[in-house]
This record gives structure tokens, sequence and C-alpha cells, in this order.
């Protein structure tokens, strides 16, 4: 089953406004009743990173994140959805993610937005090299296992 909608999915070098996506996410909608959105930021780490290098396979990366907004949509009835992913340096502070969720209700909105990050994480293809704050170039990131648990509860959940 295909969502009622088409989700807006970018991947980007630039930043992104998150008023200016949402405004364009309900603009001319009154079907909508809540928009639950999400920015992921660029953490310095307690002071040891500058930046987070993002790399990913054009192509690939947003149809991966379509399919992935695809079982979203499946799951809750959702009126809309914007995805816009980052690559290349990110700075300590800046945003690198953002998923706005928007549906009649609360819940599904939440929920849609959770499982969409959730995915991102963990089957998006991107990945995250550091740049140290002291100037040199760190290595790749490992996945994380929290990650992987935080999509395996997917599993066993019933949207309401």
């Amino acid at each position: 089953m295909a969502p009622a909608f088409e989700p807006a999915i970018r991947t980007q070098r630039a930043a992104f406004d998150i008023a200016a996506e949402t405004a364009a996410l309900t603009a001319g909608r009154s079907d909508i009743g809540a928009v639950v959105s999400f920015c992921g930021l660029c953490r310095d780490e307690d002071g040891r990173l500058a930046a987070l290098e993002l790399e990913h396979y054009p192509g690939m990366a947003e149809a991966e994140i379509g399919r992935i907004a695809a079982q979203a949509g499946d799951r809750w009835p959702l009126a809309g959805l914007v995805v816009v992913h980052r690559y290349g340096v990110i700075a300590a502070g800046e945003a690198i993610v953002l998923v706005a969720a928007a549906s009649t209700h609360r819940q599904a909105a939440f929920e849609a937005a959770s499982f969409m990050m959730d995915f991102l994480k963990t089957r998006a293809p991107f990945w995250k090299r550091e740049h140290l704050a002291d100037g040199t170039l760190g290595g790749w990131v490992e996945a994380a296992a929290a990650d992987d648990e935080a999509e395996a509860r997917w599993s066993a959940f019933t949207p309401r």
C-alpha cells in the first residue's frame, strides 16, 4: 500500500530551515492536526569534535529513505512527511537531519517520526567520519548497537 502523499526527501550539503520546511509541509492544508519534527545536530563530544563528515551514495540514499518513508506511510495515517539529510562537513552545533511527520492526530505523527529516525540511523547509506578539535582527521564512526535495538522494537510494535 502506497502512502496517500508524496514524501519530500532531499539530501543536500546546505543547511536547512526547520520553520520553512514545516511551513511548506502545512501550506494550504487544514486537514493536518499535528506536525512532529526531529532535528538531529552534530555534537562536539565534550569539545573533542569539531565536525562530522558525512558521505553517502547519491541516488541510493534517497531511494532507501523513500522506502523507509513508504513503510511509515503504510503504518500510520500520515498527511505528509519531510526528510532532509545533509552530507559533507558539518560543524559541531549544526543540523544534520530533519524528519517532519504530519498527520490528523499527534500520536501517528510522533510514532512515524520516531520510526523514520530509527530506520534512517540503521538503513540509510550514510557514513560519518570525525574531524577532531585538534585539527586532525579521526576515524569512521561505527554503527551503534543502541541504534539496532531501537530499530528492532518496531518489529513488535503495532500502531494504534
